[in-house]
């Protein structure tokens, strides 16, 4: 396992893709997380500080794609997040993809289990407009379960919209949101597409990372999923979503 972890750290520094890191060996999800950690701790003794969680695969039909009955998590870091309109150079990615999210940041901690929805919004701080640019270390997104779990969820950063919002001024799932790509509108779903409401990931998170003895610290931002399909991107082009009564939020890829 550290043998795959070095690889996918080598190839996220180089910009170099390997082939899949499961391909020829059989990877559970428990080596899967196991080689995940492995890179974050080695992240954390270099320097870099982990500030929240990702969740992945809260939506049905990519639970299906991928043959599981529930989501994945990856660490956000403090060198993943850029400000609202900000840039984001592509030559700092490999194959970098768009995804609009309603990120929550707890105002005190979540440990699991038992963690439940309304612990969630009771929890949170506020929830803000969100894009989660992810990318992959592995050629051509022919990825399994394993592969992104190791590859720490397939993340690389994230644009947190400035304005701030309490879980209770709305009803998260029924926020509708549109995406738009250099001003075309490309995606449009509401709050609802992430496992029914956006605080049901979080909730399932707190809990998942029960198991391994963590919680959700506070001050934690956590990214509960993609509300619709991913967006390709290169290098001139913009990405821009609306989430009816939260705000907006954009990037720019140079």
């Amino acid at each position: 396992m550290e043998e795959i972890a070095a690889r996918l750290e080598r190839a996220e520094r180089e910009r170099v893709a390997i082939d899949p890191p499961a391909a020829g060996f059989v990877m559970t999800v428990a080596d899967a997380y196991r080689i995940q950690m492995i890179n974050v701790d080695q992240r954390v003794a270099s320097g870099r500080k982990i500030v929240g969680r990702k969740v992945g695969l809260t939506s049905i039909a990519m639970q299906k794609m991928f043959g599981v009955n529930e989501p994945d998590f990856g660490h956000l870091f403090d060198d993943m997040i850029i400000a609202n309109g900000g840039e984001c150079r592509v030559d700092s990615l490999m194959i970098p993809r768009v995804e609009p999210e309603i990120a929550f940041v707890l105002a005190r901690e979540l440990r699991g289990p038992g963690v439940t929805r309304k612990d969630v919004l009771a929890a949170a701080e506020y929830v803000t407009p969100a894009l989660e640019i992810i990318d992959t270390r592995i050629r051509d997104w022919k990825i399994t379960l394993a592969d992104t779990i190791a590859d720490n969820a397939s993340s690389a950063r994230v644009v947190l919209c400035e304005r701030r919002t309490k879980p209770a001024a709305l009803d998260l799932a029924a926020v509708a949101m549109t995406l738009q790509k250099n001003g075309a509108m490309v995606g449009q779903a509401v709050g609802s597409a992430v496992l029914g409401h956006p605080a049901e990931p979080v909730a399932w998170l707190a809990n998942k990372l029960s198991e391994f003895g963590q919680s959700l610290a506070a001050g934690s931002i956590i990214i509960p999923g993609a509300l619709c399909r991913a967006v390709e991107v290169r290098a001139g082009e913009s990405i821009a979503a609306n989430f009816e009564g939260l705000g907006s939020v954009s990037v720019r890829f140079v």
